[in-house]
């Protein structure tokens, strides 16, 4: 029997190492001889822990599996969900960066290299560092970690920067709510992220690399950490693949301050100091970790390098809206019937995101709301589920993807409370290296208690508050806590009056 199981956090918080330990312990009892292989995650959270059995080479899906429906599984006597890669929400997606994530096991070099692993890496050593530049321009790719910027120039400009130390560091910071595409790449495909940085190496000049992981994912820590070793012990690391260019890389811990996640902040944190954010110019790209130009990148961005550099430039842009190039992997968390990660090409409308693909809420209640980008991201209401998951559709409606976490609300949520929440993270969170943020915040959670005790005139006070913060601030932290704020205060008008009311 050839069984996979995945070891993925969130599986492992299910039960999946309880269901490993019956599944092992059934099939000695039995006498048979069993395969069990740990892999990701698949990202159908509501079926975790999920079980596959290979029959004909076809894998079949069981699940949430508990350790007592193991007996009847072996018995042949347990319903199944199917051929797993048929099930709904898993066939209709565009699996591109997660596509090994849930496959293989994570930390097999051999599995890897089957399906398409160091392909990617073996034509860009075969290509100029100009070149290798030019086809990440030409794939569209943009910053995955939310500002959507264009990959390639950065790497350009790290590229020509006249300065022999150069560094590549992977953002892997995760800090927003509602977010797990990273710990769940790392968790289940390291490999992947290994050789888009060392792509990344070839392509700037850079020599070292660094992954910074928020000290919350143990799990990431301790496979992204063996999967270095494998890759350096097999040569994908230090003379890479014997053709005497040189690339290295270390896992680096931060201690999980949710600015950190800025890039300026996770630099200054990296080098060993306080974890605030620095004004720019001068840009990373040019003045970066200890002075030298870098690249910092988010780890979807990175893990989407080896399929550009695997199936070409042309294959990765055809999917897509505008200028919104490629797919993206969806987080979709809160109250939902069917939680999970969905990577698609951008384009989908939200609301098909939400009904179809989710599920609505777990509640069966309607639809209230969606946050979309994490604490920092707006609220969309039912009547804006037409817009167009990409990046400018999202910036015209008023809100921002960015790492595209959506959390659903049911029509019981209180966006009053939300709003003071969003302001109480920005205060709690504050590295409080400017005062719009540092102040601001603080500001804002006294206002919306104003509001909420039926002070109208706070109402205005709050507003001209947010765009302050908005203008003001050094970075995103404050510059964006206004959006779900401000979100909720004009799509839902009537809570923030419904308050004056009952005071007065």
């Amino acid at each position: 029997m050839k069984l996979y199981l995945s070891r993925d956090a969130a599986a492992k918080a299910l039960g999946s190492e309880e269901v490993a330990e019956a599944i092992l312990s059934e099939a000695a009892t039995r006498g048979i001889e069993v395969s069990l292989t740990r892999t990701g995650s698949r990202g159908m959270t509501w079926l975790e822990p999920l079980l596959e059995v290979e029959r004909d080479g076809v894998r079949h899906g069981y699940g949430p599996m508990t350790p007592e429906m193991v007996p009847a599984l072996f018995d042949g006597a347990l319903d199944g969900l199917g051929p797993v890669e048929e099930i709904p929400f898993f066939a209709r997606q565009n699996r591109l960066t997660f596509a090994r994530v849930g496959l293989i096991d994570p930390l097999s070099l051999a599995e890897y290299e089957a399906h398409g692993g160091l392909s990617g890496l073996r034509r860009a050593l075969g290509m100029r560092a100009e070149h290798i530049i030019d086809e990440v321009k030409e794939s569209g790719l943009r910053g995955r970690g939310g500002a959507g910027f264009p990959t390639g120039i950065k790497w350009d400009t790290v590229r020509l920067a006249p300065v022999e130390r150069k560094y590549i560091v992977c953002n892997a910071d995760e800090g927003d709510s509602g977010t797990f595409a990273d710990r769940m790449l790392m968790e289940g495909d390291p490999l992947s992220l290994i050789e888009g940085m060392v792509i990344a190496g070839l392509g700037t000049g850079a020599t070292q690399g660094y992954v910074y992981i928020r000290s919350e994912y143990p799990d990431a820590i301790a496979v992204m950490q063996e999967a270095i070793d494998i890759a350096r012990a097999n040569g994908v690391l230090g003379d890479v693949m014997g053709s005497g260019r040189r690339f290295d890389m270390e896992v680096r811990v931060g201690a999980g301050a949710y600015v950190c996640g800025e890039e300026t902040s996770l630099l200054n944190s990296l080098e060993g100091k306080r974890g605030v954010v620095r004004a720019k110019p001068p840009l990373p790209a040019l003045e970066g970790f200890l002075g030298r130009p870098t690249v910092v990148n988010n780890v979807l961005s990175l893990a989407t390098i080896p399929v550009i550099f695997e199936k070409g430039a042309a294959h990765y842009a055809g999917f897509g809206l505008g200028r919104s190039k490629g797919t993206m992997p969806i987080q979709i968390a809160g109250n939902v019937a069917r939680g999970g990660l969905f990577e698609t090409a951008f384009g989908m409308p939200l609301g098909e995101l939400v009904e179809d693909v989710a599920g609505g809420t777990a509640t069966g209640r309607p639809v209230k709301a969606v946050q979309v980008g994490g604490p920092l991201g707006a609220y969309f209401a039912p009547a804006q589920f037409d817009t167009p998951f990409g990046y400018e559709e999202f910036d015209g409606a008023g809100g921002l993807i960015g790492h595209a976490g959506i959390v659903v609300f049911d029509d019981s949520a209180d966006m009053l409370g939300l709003a003071r929440f969003a302001m109480e993270f920005c205060a709690v969170e504050s590295c409080g290296k400017c005062t719009p943020c540092r102040i601001g915040a603080v500001r804002g959670v006294e206002t919306l208690d104003r509001v909420a005790q039926g002070d109208a005139s706070a109402v205005p006070l709050l507003v001209d508050l947010c765009e302050t913060m908005k203008d003001g601030s050094l970075c995103a932290l404050g510059g964006f806590t206004p959006y779900p704020v401000l979100s909720a205060l004009r799509l839902f008008p009537d809570e923030f009056a419904a308050q004056q009311e009952a005071a007065e």
